[in-house]
């Protein structure tokens, strides 16, 4: 890919619809390129003392700061700084908490060490089967599918999406019932016969108490709990065996039992002896620009850079030492949870849009409107800016220096390719502005390879370990974490030799099916899930101001199968009303004769009253605190 004049041209590689449109927002007319205070325009000094004056005003645990899987590597870092060294505060959490901290939590729980792909993407080209649970790259990431050409696809997802299209074999399971699945098939994996009990015998601990839950789930009853035959499960295990990967997604990992789901998908790769060994294994696709790195630097109320826990003393003591201070907050809390807490006075948004991508979205709305200050850091005014006490313009990716981990853990160099117009500032001068006013400006550089040289510091021995990278090995080497040093060549492929856990081994994790926090019921008897499609991304803030891709896809829609939409008394292309416990959402009907009839699907890049996110229930995993947007009760009415 290449910019010229500002315009994006697609490279021979290629490019999904969102890539070769993504240069017409750096001259768009709605950029922003002042700051507003109020919604007026004001200089940069203005705003910047507006913002640091009211903080200083504050308690540090009343301000919280919200950040993106979008930033890049730097600017990640610098933020999880600013909040606990500027700010002083334990309240911050970012939009990656929605995306992957289901698999995260379920892969340190199974291999002591969470990576997107613990392997690199071009080994998918010499497998035999993929199983793709709860992932529809075919409109999230068009390229990916090149990695998949030579291999049977087993894709499980309750709807028809292009994905299933292309599979072997598409599993069609009720919302909510994935963790039943993948018993199921653990199960139908033991009794065939087509489990490597040497493998599990020397690398793993666990898989008797696995078993045990396991062995209730037969393949005709998990075919009552799920929909899928019990013939399409045996199947399945059956195409698994021999060079297979199993990689998860976010169908699978958005639900109150989201790390449990991903844990069940390991316990299937561990018994049929995949991770850890070259040509076959599990990952996690991710779902954000940096979805790796943006978690791995200090972004999550739980985590320090280097990917360490911030309750470890050891851990608190060395980023200590790296950012010159002599104490730090302890963890805050989860994304959700600070997004609607009634004792954040002043909240910090960098990279994202939650009035539109965060669960229930209208209390988040109501509780942005009781806040004392919204500052929201952007280049459009997205939904959330448009809420806000003061607005920073900000560069984007084609205008700034940076680096991006990817989802096989390769840190990739981003090399500014424009000036950004009069007015805009990045996030790091950004942050540098406000520490300046709060008395530690000095910690903060702004030039983003002055960020990496600390952040290499302060990532040193911890399980994400860039302390070996620089950007002149960027410039002619690939290099995924973890490099220890500057004459490690990086680490392509995870745990061949032994697991992250002190004795080696991975760790099958006993669990069982429970079901969506909110069942359908006479009131609401259908099951709406949410995702995204081809043409938009996100919270739509960017896509939607594309003409190309708002022409293709203009407004909210709602797919339901016939059957279901006569039922209610709606025909195709008429408006609805999808209503759940929390709100109501206009959408136009779309009769999709795939769709199952207990089922109904919104995409979530829309806003007003044609947010998905009115409805989505916010009951959280009590490990990784990820909302369930998956499945929620609804009912549909005409409009």
């Amino acid at each position: 890919m290449s910019v010229i004049d500002g315009q994006v041209t697609p490279g021979p590689g290629g490019l999904c619809q969102k890539g070769w449109t993504a240069g017409e927002l750096l001259r768009h007319p709605g950029r922003l390129t002042t700051p507003l205070l109020h919604g007026s325009p004001v200089s940069w000094d203005e705003a910047l003392d507006f913002v640091a004056s009211r903080i200083t005003s504050y308690e540090p645990d009343e301000v919280a700061v919200f950040g993106g899987g979008g930033l890049t590597n730097e600017k990640a870092y610098a933020l999880g700084k600013f909040a606990r060294v500027a700010l002083k505060t334990s309240q911050i959490d970012y939009n990656g908490r929605f995306c992957m901290s289901s698999a995260a939590a379920a892969g340190n729980k199974a291999f002591g060490l969470d990576r997107g792909l613990p392997f690199p993407l071009t080994d998918l080209r010499g497998a035999d089967t993929v199983l793709l649970a709860g992932s529809n790259p075919a409109e999230t990431m068009p390229p990916f599918l090149r990695h998949l050409e030579g291999a049977r696809l087993i894709v499980i997802d309750p709807r028809r999406t292009p994905t299933a299209e292309r599979a072997t074999l598409h599993l069609q399971p009720a919302p909510g019932t994935d963790l039943a699945l993948a018993l199921g098939l653990l199960h139908t994996a033991v009794i065939e016969g087509v489990i490597d009990k040497e493998y599990i015998s020397s690398r793993t601990s666990g898989f008797d108490d696995a078993w045990r839950v396991a062995a209730a789930w037969w393949p005709e009853q998990v075919e009552r709990v799920t929909g899928v035959s019990a013939a399409d499960q045996r199947a399945a295990v059956h195409m698994l065996a021999g060079r297979s990967y199993v990689l998860t997604g976010r169908g699978t990992e958005q639900h109150a039992s989201g790390t449990d789901n991903v844990s069940a998908w390991i316990n299937l790769a561990l018994a049929l002896g995949l991770p850890g060994r070259a040509g076959s294994g599990y990952g996690c696709l991710t779902g954000q620009g940096n979805g790796q790195g943006g978690r791995e630097h200090g972004q999550k109320a739980d985590q320090l850079p280097g990917y360490r826990k911030i309750d470890d003393p050891v851990a608190r003591q060395h980023i200590m030492d790296v950012w010159g201070v002599s104490s730090l907050p302890g963890p805050g809390r989860s994304a959700y949870e600070l997004l609607v807490a009634d004792d954040i006075k002043a909240m910090l948004v960098f990279g994202s849009n939650p009035v539109v991508s965060a669960p229930r979205a209208s209390g988040v709305v109501d509780r942005f409107k009781a806040l004392d200050l919204l500052v929201v850091a952007d280049f459009v005014m997205s939904e959330t800016a448009a809420m806000a006490d003061v607005v920073f313009p900000v560069t984007q990716w084609a205008e700034e220096d940076g680096t991006m981990t990817n989802l096989e853990g390769r840190i990739i160099r981003r090399r500014k390719a424009l000036d950004p117009p009069d007015g805009v500032r990045s996030d790091l001068e950004l942050l540098q502005g406000l520490a300046s006013r709060l008395g530690v400006g000095e910690k903060f550089p702004v030039r983003p390879v002055e960020v990496f040289e600390e952040l290499r510091r302060a990532s040193a021995g911890g399980l994400s370990d860039y302390s070996g990278i620089t950007y002149e090995r960027l410039e002619s080497e690939q290099l995924h974490w973890p490099v220890p040093s500057v004459d490690h060549p990086g680490t392509p492929r995870l745990f061949l030799d032994e697991f992250a856990h002190p004795d080696g081994l991975a760790r099958f994790i006993a669990v069982d099916h429970r079901g969506p926090a909110e069942p359908p019921d006479e009131e609401f008897p259908l099951q709406a899930t949410t995702g995204r499609v081809l043409q938009h991304y996100q919270s739509g803030a960017q896509t939607r101001r594309i003409d190309e891709l708002l022409k293709a896809v203009p407004e909210m829609y709602v797919e339901v199968h016939p059957d279901t939409a006569a039922r209610s008394g709606l025909a195709p292309g008429e408006p609805a009303h999808v209503v759940s416990r929390r709100g109501t959402v206009t959408a136009v009907v779309r009769c999709v004769p795939t769709m199952r009839a207990d089922a109904v699907f919104l995409p979530f890049h829309f806003p007003g009253d044609g947010r998905a996110n009115l409805l989505t229930n916010p009951a959280l995993d009590p490990t990784s605190r990820m909302p369930e947007f998956k499945v929620c009760a609804v009912r549909l009415e005409r409009a």
